[in-house]
C-alpha cells in the first residue's frame, strides 16, 4: 500500500480522553485531559460538519490537486526536453531526499508544530512551481533546471508529509479521527482523479508554463485555509523540547519500538506496501501488455481500484467508527491478498477490473483503519515522528521494490511474482492478527 492508496498516513490523539505516556510505554494511558480550544463548546460537531475540519479538508484537497498537476507537468516537460532515460531520472530525483530526510521532517513537525510546517511547505512549493512557470515563459531551461526543482520539491515533501499526518488530532476530537481519515482518503482520490485531466487540459490550452502556474495557484489556495485553522493545544509538558533534534529523533524511534500497537503496525505497513506497490505499478503495465489490454486496460483497472478505495473511505467517513478495527483491518488485508494474486491469472479485462475493485475496497479499508489506529494510539507529542516512520515505510522503502518486481517478472514471469507479492500482503494481515494488542485494538467511541 502507498501512504494513501492502501495503508500509510498516520495520526495521534488530543481530546478529553487520556494520552499515551512516555517513550517506551506499552500503550498505557494517563487520565490527564487536554483542554479544548478557546471558544469551544461542551460538544464537538461531527467531523463532516466541523468548520475546522472542512477548512483542513479544503486545504488538503487543493494541495493534493496541485501535487497531481505538478507531477504531470514535470513528466511532460521532462519527456519533451530529453530522452526517456533522462526524463525518468528527473522524475526519480525527488524520491532520494524524501526518503533520506523523512525522519528529520517528523522531528521538525513535532518541534515547530505541524501547521507551521505545512504552511511553510505549501508556500515554498507554491513559489518554487510559480518560479518554474515564469522561467518557462521566458526561456527554455535545460533538464538540470527541472532536476533542481524536483530535488527541492522532494526536500519539501520530506517536511510536508509527516506534518500533514500530524494535523488531524490538533483540529478535532479523538473520537472523530477515523471519520477524518475517511475524508482524507476521499480528498486524495479526488485529487488523483481530477489532477491528471486538469493538468492535461492546462498543457493543451496554454502549454507547460500554464500547467505549472495552475499547480502553483492550487498550492497558494491551501495557505489561507491552513492559516485559518485554530489548533488544540497539547499539554505543556508534552510540548517541551529540552534535547537536541537528534535526541528527539532517537526518543521517537524508541517510542515506536516500545509501543505495543504502533511498533507492530509499522511492520504491517512495511510488509503490505512491499507486497502491494510492485504489482499495481510495474506489474500492472506488464500484465496489460501481455494480455493485450493496452493502455486503456490499465486505465480501467486503476479506475476499478480507485472506485473500491474511494468506497472504503466513504464508508469510514459516513460511519465514523468501525467496531473491532484491528481485527477487521487484519482480515481485510489478508483477504485482499487473494485478489492481488488472482490478478495474474485472469484473462478477461472485466474480471481484472472486478479484482482491482476488490483490492481497492479491502486494502483501502485496512489502510484507513491502520491510519486511524495510529492517530488514536499515538501520543500527539510524537505524532510527527511516528507519521514519518510510517511514511518512510510506504513512500521511502516500498518503491525500492519497483526494479526488483520488473527484474523478477522478466526472470520468472508474472504468475510467480504476483503469488509472492500476494503472500507478502497476506503475511502483513496474518501478522496483524497474530499480535494481540493490534488484533484487539479499537477506535474510540463518541
Amino acid at each position: 500500500m502507498t501512504a494513501d492508496a492502501s495503508s500509510a498516513g498516520t495520526g495521534g490523539a488530543v481530546g478529553t480522553t487520556g494520552i499515551t505516556s512516555t517513550p517506551g510505554t506499552t500503550g498505557s494511558t494517563s487520565t490527564a485531559s487536554t483542554p479544548p480550544p478557546a471558544g469551544a463548546g461542551a460538544a464537538t460537531a461531527p467531523a463532516h460538519r466541523d468548520p475546522q475540519v472542512l477548512r483542513w479538508l479544503g486545504a488538503h484537497t487543493a494541495s493534493t490537486l496541485g501535487d497531481s498537476v505538478y507531477h504531470l507537468a514535470l513528466s511532460w516537460t521532462a519527456v519533451s526536453s530529453g530522452t526517456p532515460a533522462q526524463a525518468g531520472l528527473v522524475m526519480a530525483v525527488s524520491a532520494v531526499p524524501r526518503a533520506l530526510l523523512m525522519l528529520a521532517g517528523g522531528v521538525i513537525a513535532d518541534r515547530l508544530g505541524p501547521r507551521r510546517v505545512v504552511i511553510a511547505s505549501d508556500t515554498v512549493r507554491c513559489l518554487l512551481v510559480l518560479g518554474l512557470a515564469a522561467t518557462l515563459l521566458l526561456t527554455s531551461p535545460g533538464l538540470w533546471v527541472l532536476a533542481a526543482v524536483a530535488l527541492l520539491f522532494g526536500i519539501v515533501d520530506a517536511l510536508f508529509l509527516p506534518a500533514v499526518g500530524a494535523l488531524p488530532p490538533r483540529i478535532t476530537t479523538r473520537d472523530q479521527l477515523a471519520r477524518v481519515q475517511g475524508m482524507r482518503g476521499l480528498s486524495y482520490r479526488l485529487g488523483a482523479v481530477l489532477g491528471g485531466p486538469l493538468g492535461g487540459l492546462a498543457v493543451a490550452l496554454g502549454g507547460q508554463a500554464t500547467a505549472f502556474g495552475v499547480a502553483g495557484l492550487l498550492f497558494a489556495l491551501s495557505i489561507p485555509l491552513l492559516c485559518a485553522l485554530r489548533l488544540r493545544q497539547l499539554p505543556a509538558g508534552d510540548e517541551t523540547r529540552d534535547g537536541t533534534a537528534l535526541r528527539d529523533l532517537a526518543d521517537g524511534l524508541r517510542y515506536v519500538r516500545g509501543h505495543r500497537v504502533l511498533g507492530p503496525l509499522m511492520i504491517v505497513v512495511l510488509l503490505s506496501d512491499l507486497g502491494f506497490v510492485g504489482p499495481f505499478n510495474v506489474g500492472l503495465a506488464l500484465l496489460a501488455e501481455q494480455r493485450g489490454w493496452g493502455a486503456s486496460g490499465i486505465g480501467w483497472i486503476l479506475a476499478g481500484f480507485g472506485t473500491g478505495a474511494g468506497a472504503a473511505s466513504l464508508l469510514l467517513t459516513v460511519r465514523g467508527r468501525v467496531p473491532r478495527a484491528g481485527l477487521l483491518s487484519g482480515w481485510t488485508m489478508t483477504v485482499g491478498a487473494v485478489s492481488v494474486g488472482a490478478l495474474a491469472h485472469t484473462a478477461h479485462l472485466a474480471a481484472a477490473v472486478a479484482l482491482a475493485l476488490s483490492v481497492g475496497l479491502l486494502a483501502g479499508l485496512s489502510g484507513a483503519l491502520c491510519n486511524a489506529l495510529v492517530q488514536t494510539e499515538c501520543d500527539p507529542a510524537y505524532l510527527g515522528r511516528v507519521t514519518a516512520v510510517a511514511s518512510l515505510c510506504s513512500l521511502g522503502v516500498a518503491p525500492l521494490s519497483f526494479p526488483v518486481t520488473g527484474a523478477a517478472i522478466q526472470l520468472w514471469g508474472i504468475g510467480p511474482v504476483y503469488a509472492v507479492s500476494a503472500a507478502i500482503c497476506a503475511l502483513a494481515g496474518l501478522y496483524s492478527l497474530a499480535v494481540p494488542a493490534v488484533r484487539r485494538a479499537e477506535l474510540p467511541r463518541g
